[in-house]
């Protein structure tokens, strides 16, 4: 008969915390809306970051006055158009799947995914299961047993806001990790690609010294026949043989360079060292020239420059976490066992229940707060010169990767025509020392190493064009995943 007073009394009980913990949510609710604002504001960008971003780059384009293709597009074209060597695709795709520091920075997405996941989680109760159970005996009588089962749920509120702010700041650092990734995977693709025609360079390079050793060495028993026959001195022959040597000592030197950027590619690639297979040296794979467009858009597809804002975004949000630390925290507690004590003893056991809603505010912390504020600000304000440094350095890299581009091309022409004209001459010295005595063979040979010269320069020539072609892709964040 006693069970039912007691179980209204109860409810009775409970409904009036209820009531209570309502009131209190909703005046520590209305204080933080009434002085926290600041604490809900969303990032955006400050319009200090965009001022003066047309002028982050010379417009070369203007100097070489050709804008036949467009610098935009090329940025967002898939490395699969910009690179159509097949092996060297192949090359780049076994990079993207093995690359270790790749790898490795999908492990930091994948943390930044479940720091963000905590952040969310923060917003729900806790839920704790207990139990105890005790048999006490007084003087050797008989035993009394009570037990307990507590099932209790806590809402940790703490600082409004705060949980908000610190959801936002990992989604921030979430951001910050992708364009991380991609920024490595641009770096890749082009790493890839450059040692790929680093080594079709060398192997011209070699191809050419190669058949120049054999074309010295002719001449140098040549010129020794001719000194037998009274047609030209001692000196011109040592000096002959001198040039052989030199030439035949620059193949070993050039048979390890390749070995090296071989296995630097390797590296790359995430396997021990090996030799690569690659086709044959072409450098008319990019387009003839281009067009700056707008700053603004050539640099937003940057993942550093992404990844320095994302930067901003998780102080800012640092700053409305610090903020919150000088608001109320607000704690509920709820609690409901079955035991048989509570009070007295009774078998069977009752529900108990409890609410408990409680909410706490510093006022002094020996400026510990304000002081965290402040580190915040400066924080934020260090992230803002970082991003305006990483967008000059963008700008530079852009203008950089053109003029040499375009730089390249124009040498590259001219080197075309040298080697042209120098065939010519060659011809010509040749067919004067054959069939007259207008020549001299010495100036036969000086018009073979003048050739030579030439065809060594028109090479690396090619594969500076080829190099900036490269260097403008990356710095106008090619590569991206769509």
């Amino acid at each position: 008969m006693a069970s039912a007073p007691t179980g209204r009394m109860l409810n009775v009980l409970i409904s009036t915390k209820l009531s209570v913990m309502k009131k209190t949510i909703y005046i520590v609710a209305c204080t933080a809306l009434l002085t926290g604002c600041k604490q809900y504001s969303n990032y955006e960008r400050p319009e200090e970051l965009t001022q003066g971003i047309e002028k982050l780059y010379r417009d070369t384009t203007a100097t070489y006055q050709v804008v036949q293709a467009d610098t935009t597009n090329f940025g967002n074209t898939p490395w699969q158009k910009v690179f159509t060597d097949a092996k060297l695709q192949s090359l780049i795709r076994k990079a993207l799947e093995n690359n270790l520091n790749l790898q490795s920075t999908e492990l930091n997405i994948e943390q930044s995914k479940q720091a963000l996941k905590i952040a969310r989680l923060a917003y729900l109760p806790s839920l704790t299961l207990g139990g105890q159970g005790t048999a006490t005996s007084w003087d050797y009588g008989k035993a009394t047993q009570t037990y307990s089962f507590p099932l209790t749920a806590s809402w940790q509120i703490g600082a409004l806001g705060s949980k908000r702010n610190i959801k936002k700041q990992a989604q921030a650092n979430l951001e910050y990790t992708k364009e991380y990734r991609q920024a490595v995977r641009t770096s890749l693709i082009a790493g890839v690609a450059n040692l790929y025609y680093t080594l079709q360079m060398l192997d011209e390079q070699l191809k050419t010294t190669k058949e120049t050793v054999e074309i010295w060495k002719e001449n140098v028993r040549v010129m020794e026949a001719m000194k037998v026959g009274g047609m030209t001195t001692e000196a011109a022959v040592g000096q002959a043989r001198a040039n052989y040597y030199q030439l035949e000592a620059s193949i070993p030197v050039l048979e390890e360079n390749i070995r090296q950027a071989e296995n630097s590619l390797c590296t790359l690639l995430a396997e021990p060292a090996h030799p690569i297979e690659r086709n044959a040296f072409a450098a008319d794979g990019f387009p003839a020239s281009y067009s700056t467009g707008i700053p603004l858009q050539l640099l937003a597809n940057r993942p550093d420059v992404r990844a320095a804002e994302a930067q901003i975004a998780a102080s800012f949000y640092n700053i409305n976490v610090a903020r919150s630390s000088f608001y109320p925290s607000l704690t509920i507690t709820g609690q409901a066992a079955w035991t048989n004590n509570y009070g007295l003893i009774v078998n069977p056991g009752k529900i108990l229940a409890s609410a408990i809603a409680s909410f706490s505010q510093t006022l002094f912390a020996n400026g510990q707060l304000t002081a965290q504020l402040k580190v915040s600000k400066l924080q934020y304000e260090n992230t803002l010169l970082q991003f305006k440094n990483t967008l000059l350095n963008a700008g530079n890299e852009v203008s950089n990767a053109l003029s040499a581009y375009q730089s390249a091309q124009l040498q590259e022409t001219a080197r075309e025509k040298q080697v042209e004209q120098l065939n010519h001459t060659l011809e010509q010295t040749q067919m004067l020392f054959t069939h007259t005595n207008q020549t001299t063979y010495l100036e036969v040979l000086t018009a073979q190493q003048s050739l030579i010269q030439a065809q060594l320069n028109l090479i690396s020539v090619r594969f500076d064009k080829v190099q900036a072609g490269i260097n403008l892709y990356q710095a106008l964040g090619g590569g991206r995943e769509k």
